[in-house]
């Protein structure tokens, strides 16, 4: 709260300061006090309309850390190819952010890209903006796998929880399996020698949750303890709304009908989010990460 109120009263000193230069500007004329004017509005202008967009976060669970994941759906070795081109963008963007970003599970494909991924998202109002990302995401290109240059169509999902702890999602361990096995990684010198990587498995759901990144079994095992309460606890939240219809929610399948945004590389170049109708033609932006018009057009359409 003390963050959100400092960031509320540099605004308002912001605004006090601009309008001074404003009226030193009608005063004298003086060059320099324009272009330092238009400079401060500028970054104003951007640091206002993020602070509104924190006005959006209503659940208290938006402030939070997440966990998100990236699932290839159905389309193949091009499916596990865009997964892996999704985990990539969405690393763009909490780099971007500033947020501290960690893989702590990845499945790698048969041929190319990846089954799946985790990603562990550490910063403020993570989960806020990333929920919007939750669902199916669909492709359209090329297959670059297809000596015949067809048009392909893969998809992937996407899933985002809020990090929680033990003490909020009671955890049993008696209900957990706990295998371990040796991760996989670089050779040589690296190669490791120990089974450090970590599976749980919760019994009573059948949930099952992998850590292989960090340095220890120990530390493994507690990564994918924490994944699991939060998988849990959104369980629990869909149990709480109506009669659960799959160990996951609502469950949608990676394929066709249920995607919630289009990405079109191949015979033109559009981005399209099916729930806001917003689009972006430059595709490669949007592949480094720049998501935030598609996240924010999300967040104020949940308003209404």
């Amino acid at each position: 709260m003390k963050k959100f109120i400092n960031r509320q009263e540099n605004l308002e000193a912001a605004y006090e300061e601009l309008q001074n230069l404003k009226e030193l500007m009608e005063e004298t004329s003086d060059t320099s006090l324009k272009n330092e004017f238009e400079e401060k509005l500028e970054r104003g202008i951007k640091e206002a309309l993020e602070f509104k967009l924190l006005l959006l976060f209503k659940d208290p669970l938006d402030k939070r850390s997440c966990f998100l994941s990236v699932h290839a759906g159905s389309g193949g070795v091009d499916a596990q190819d865009w997964a892996e081109l999704l985990s990539r963008m969405y690393y763009f963007w909490c780099t971007k952010k500033d947020y501290n970003v960690k893989i702590i599970e990845t499945s790698p494909g048969d041929e190319a890209g990846i089954k799946s991924m985790t990603l562990q998202v550490d910063g403020d109002y993570a989960y806020g903006y990333l929920k919007s990302e939750a669902g199916v995401h669909r492709l359209v290109r090329i297959s670059p796998f297809d000596a015949n240059k067809r048009r392909h169509t893969s998809f992937a999902l996407v899933e985002v929880t809020p990090e929680m702890q033990e003490v909020e999602v009671a955890v049993d361990e008696s209900e957990l399996r706990i295998d371990t096995y040796r991760s996989s990684g670089k050779g040589g010198q690296h190669v490791q020698k120990t089974d450090s990587a970590v599976r749980i498995t919760h019994l009573p759901t059948g949930l099952v949750v992998t850590c292989q990144n960090e340095r220890s079994q120990h530390l493994n095992k507690a990564t994918a303890i924490k994944v699991l309460a939060s998988r849990l606890f959104q369980v629990r939240e869909e149990q709480q709304k109506k009669e659960i219809r799959t160990i996951k929610g609502e469950y949608k399948s990676a394929s066709w009908g249920n995607q919630i945004r289009s990405y079109v590389f191949q015979p033109y170049q559009m981005v399209k989010d099916h729930r806001t109708e917003v689009e972006v033609g430059d595709v490669e932006s949007v592949m480094r990460g720049e998501i935030d018009i598609f996240i924010e057009a999300y967040l104020k359409s949940i308003q209404c």
